[in-house]
């Protein structure tokens, strides 16, 4: 399993969604390309994506822009990375022989994929949010 550049564009505008989401108020495709440094355009599509799948609500009007559909901490990492890259990611390496060797690299391989899943469905937006809040407090303190 790999962080494609579109899951991680899409886990970028859903976290600054997320730091947002108490106030109610909707952002600006601007605001969160301006934010987290992803392509207005790209956006667009991450977005159309994700209101599709039901993690975001467009809001028209002169203060528009996008909103969380639900709480941050009830949308895992797991489901946005399936939506953003489709059903299920591969379950088998198609490339391996049908042999005891290949065979023993496709378990490996789908112990490993379980164990991604896992990490993936236990971190929530809130825990993104709440870990970026974290390290940014770390980075603004001093040492003497």
């Amino acid at each position: 399993m790999e962080l494609t550049c579109k899951s991680e564009y899409a886990l970028m505008a859903l976290l600054e969604l997320s730091a947002h989401h108490s106030s109610g108020e909707p952002l600006q495709i601007r605001q969160i390309a301006n934010h987290q440094n992803i392509p207005d355009r790209y956006l667009e599509q991450l977005l159309a994506t994700l209101r599709r799948a039901g993690f975001v609500r467009s809001q028209r009007g002169a203060k528009g822009g996008y909103l969380l559909t639900r709480e941050p901490w009830q949308i895992t990492l797991l489901e946005v990375i399936c939506c953003i890259e489709g059903l299920e990611a591969q379950t088998e390496p198609d490339v391996l022989p049908k042999t005891a060797e290949g065979s023993v690299v496709c378990e490996v391989w789908q112990e490993a994929r379980q164990a991604a899943e896992a990490v993936l469905q236990k971190y929530t937006l809130q825990d993104l949010v709440d870990k970026r809040n974290a390290k940014r407090q770390t980075d603004l303190m001093y040492y003497i």
